[in-house]
């Protein structure tokens, strides 16, 4: 297949266009920033906004499947700038939908693995991409052409994730490149609330190869009946991963771990959640999460990443 992917620029965008290419599939790149510096081979890239309906329909019909990925990100930021991130993951979501239903195009969308938030107040985030699965199932009911399988990864983390500030550039804070970057400076791992809160965090070559595998079932026997929720078989708290930030960055720092120090809960954060992932669902699509990276593992890849590729930089700015 020819497979479009949309926000192609992104974090998990680039290791699915990897997996697409691994699989012998060739990509079309999406995204509103010109990147076409960045493509490798079996790659082309379309310059285009997805909340543009005519640039979506045109890059639309020239694939045969579409991985939509682009989203405005954020909890509390999009609290504060709520616009964006409907304009983006309702509307933008919208005009995906139609096109590939419009060409009859099976379509791997990916959902938010804390959707069951939305009814306590949470992010513009959570809501907006909520209200898109929303619409993903009336398309699928209702529409001819509509073959939607809806993706729900939990937090999606490894290398090449960005950074935010103060020690990045990025605006909005991902839990493994906070930790990682803060063990490694020597700064105390900040965490919000107790700790004693679920949030499961998933490898993101497992996350790029459920969806590539979410579309390729898509395309051949149609959308699933559930969500395919992508996670790891066995919860732990954000206090764990913590803990096993600190002492993986030992390797490289040669210091005792850092402490961990907790703060308030942000706006859009819900004390005592459970953010998990029903990993039952990825058998409608012939996987299982008891092949994904273990979390041990993946936080030892990760923080490696940020020691040999980040804190280089850091150190001489």
């Amino acid at each position: 297949m020819k497979v479009l992917v949309t926000g192609g620029s992104g974090f998990i965008s680039g290791w699915v266009r990897k997996e697409l290419l691994a699989r012998g599939h060739s990509v079309l790149v999406m995204d509103h920033q010109d990147r076409r510096q960045q493509l490798a081979d079996g790659e082309e890239f379309f310059l285009g906004d997805v909340r543009d309906a005519t640039a979506v329909t045109e890059a639309a019909a020239h694939v045969d499947g579409i991985i939509h990925l682009a989203a405005v990100l954020g909890t509390q930021e999009t609290i504060h700038n709520p616009r964006p991130s409907a304009e983006t993951n309702i509307l933008g979501s919208l005009n995906v939908f139609e096109a590939g239903t419009q060409y009859n195009l099976p379509v791997a969308y990916a959902g938010v693995g804390n959707h069951f938030m939305r009814l306590q107040g949470t992010g513009c985030y959570t809501i907006t991409k909520s209200a898109a699965e929303d619409l993903a199932r009336m398309y699928n009911a209702y529409r001819d052409g509509g073959r939607i399988t809806i993706v729900r990864p939990v937090n999606a983390y490894g290398p090449g994730q960005s950074v935010a500030e103060p020690y990045g550039s990025s605006k909005v804070r991902k839990i493994l490149p906070a930790l990682s970057c803060r063990a490694l400076v020597g700064n105390p791992i900040e965490v919000y609330g107790d700790g004693t809160q679920i949030s499961d965090c998933v490898y993101v070559a497992d996350v790029a190869s459920t969806f590539v595998t979410a579309l390729e079932h898509t395309a051949a026997h149609g959308p699933t009946e559930k969500p395919v929720e992508v996670g790891p078989l066995e919860s732990v708290t954000v206090n764990d991963i913590a803990r096993l930030v600190a002492e993986e960055a030992t390797r490289y720092t040669g210091r005792e771990p850092v402490a961990i120090k907790h703060l308030p809960m942000r706006p859009g954060e819900v004390p005592n959640a459970v953010v998990s992932a029903d990993t039952t669902t990825l058998q409608q699509i012939g996987m299982t999460a008891a092949d994904f990276v273990p979390l041990d593992e993946g936080i030892h890849h990760t923080v490696r990443y940020y020691a040999e590729h980040w804190l280089p930089g850091y150190l001489a700015a």
